[in-house]
């Protein structure tokens, strides 16, 4: 049986990044701290996976001051969250291919 993966993102094989993609799919924006928080992982690990997320538009980034200190937020551009669904559901349809 042949199976079709047509839509799988190679940008999306990471476990980091589907993660990254994952939550900004359900929140508007996301600050570093709490992508870092809720992936378990550290900040240069993070940083890279943003870094190849950026360089394929699939997010943006909002950078200013909140008191004086500088924030760093993150949201799914609209390229990326297009990039994201089929994905999923290519995912999807590889799953379903196999019931």
């Amino acid at each position: 049986m042949k199976v079709i993966i047509d839509g799988l993102r190679k940008a999306f094989e990471s476990r980091v990044r589907l993660g990254i993609m994952s939550a900004l799919a359900v929140n508007d924006t996301l600050e570093f701290t709490a992508l870092k928080e809720y992936l378990d992982v550290t900040d240069g690990n993070l940083a890279s996976h943003i870094k190849a997320l950026e360089k394929e538009e699939f997010i943006g980034v909002k950078k200013s001051f909140v008191n004086r200190k500088p924030n760093t937020r993150y949201f799914m551009t609209k390229q990326g969250k297009k990039a994201f669904e089929e994905h999923i559901m290519a995912l999807e349809k590889l799953i379903n291919s196999h019931k």
